[in-house]
């Protein structure tokens, strides 16, 4: 486990809630970001990425326009805001990176693609 995510908790459907994934500076610095998700009796899957400079992200279809996506290069810390919470949205979250040069604006959706991972943080919504 390289990187530590958090913020996962309980939260009734419309709600919101805020996860944060710290890195090392080593990794931090040189990493694009993503979160992903598992759901029980699921596959994991794509949520969002943000780039290594911070000047681009990727979200999937379920969550465009709800989540958002942030870093912080002072805390080492990479944010996921999701807002207006449903029920399908419960899942363990996981962050992860993946090494990358500033000038490459490709970003991964693929989780073989990362090569740092979070222990994930249980993120649960109720009806």
């Amino acid at each position: 486990v390289q990187l530590q995510a958090s913020g996962g908790g309980l939260v009734q459907a419309g709600g919101s809630l805020r996860l944060a994934c710290v890195a090392p500076a080593r990794i931090f610095s040189r990493a694009a970001v993503g979160w992903f998700r598992q759901a029980p009796g699921k596959e994991r899957e794509f949520v969002g990425v943000i780039s290594r400079s911070g000047g681009s992200t990727d979200y999937a279809d379920s969550v465009k326009g709800r989540f958002t996506i942030s870093r912080n290069s002072a805390k080492n810390t990479v944010s996921l805001q999701m807002n207006s919470l449903q029920p399908e949205d419960t899942a363990v979250y996981y962050c992860a990176g993946y090494n990358t040069i500033l000038t490459d604006t490709r970003l991964h959706r693929k989780g073989s693609d990362y090569t740092y991972w979070g222990q994930g943080t249980l993120v649960t919504v109720s009806s």
